[in-house]
């Protein structure tokens, strides 16, 4: 059988494109600060809060290396 791939409208595909690359940075960061994903997801939101940065750039930033994981907050 054939699959015929659909895909999302434009503004449904880029939200689905942030989430992914905001799970992807949670994924990363929580073995790195030896802490669970809900509180890399913590990190990365406050982190971009404080600095005014949309979380899907902070997230962009630490998948390609240009954030240092430990600059995002405290330790848990």
């Amino acid at each position: 059988m054939l699959v015929k791939h659909v895909q999302a409208p434009p503004p449904f595909q880029a939200t689905l494109d942030s989430r992914i690359v905001v799970e992807q940075a949670n994924g990363f960061l929580a073995p790195r600060r030896d802490i669970g994903v809900d509180e890399a997801f913590r990190l990365l939101r406050a982190h971009s809060r404080e600095h005014g940065v949309p979380l899907t750039d902070i997230a962009r930033q630490v998948l390609d290396g240009t954030t240092d994981p430990t600059l995002l907050g405290p330790r848990a």
